[in-house]
């Protein structure tokens, strides 16, 4: 029998995607990286536990919702620094953060 995945765990993996542009988007340039960090490792864990929950198996695994929140957090940390950072993505998403926070544009 060949394993396969379900649709909320591909789910969970095209959040773990975005999830650093959704870091960028609530922060400004002037947040920390530390509190960025702490930020995307809080929704990576929330993305985790919650595909978990959306997994249609018998049990809930606490095991399995850790797991897909230390793929989560890598994930979002790999696609932050090798595609959206690169690509500018990354400074677009805190410059609507930035325009959020000071009330221009809103």
């Amino acid at each position: 029998m060949q394993p396969t995945l379900d649709t909320a765990y591909w789910l969970g993996l095209a959040i773990g995607v975005v999830l650093p542009v959704l870091v960028g988007l609530v922060t400004t340039r002037v947040t920390s990286s530390g509190t960025k960090a702490v930020l995307l490792l809080f929704l990576a864990a929330l993305n985790g536990f919650l595909v978990e929950l959306a997994n249609p198996g018998d049990d809930y695994q606490v095991g399995s919702a850790v797991v897909l929140w230390a793929v989560s957090f890598a994930t979002g940390v790999l696609t932050h620094f090798g595609l959206w950072k690169p690509t500018g993505v990354s400074a677009r998403a805190q410059d609507v953060g930035a325009k959020n926070a000071t009330g221009v544009g809103a």
